[in-house]
């Protein structure tokens, strides 16, 4: 079973890599989603800095 953590792949605090790792997609897609989400409503900066608490590192 796979587990999500953070990535030691770090751009800001791994928590975009460690999503890609977990659905085996490239890192560069999850972080411009991210992006959107942030610029689009502000939902994604909410959702990145509580993963920043949430998710462990590897």
């Amino acid at each position: 079973m796979k587990k999500l953590t953070r990535s030691s792949n770090k751009k800001i605090m791994g928590i975009a890599a460690g999503v890609a790792e977990y659905f085996d997609i490239d890192p560069t897609i999850v972080r411009v989603i991210w992006a959107c989400a942030i610029l689009c409503g502000g939902f994604g900066l909410l959702a990145y800095i509580i993963c920043m608490f949430v998710v462990p590192e590897k």
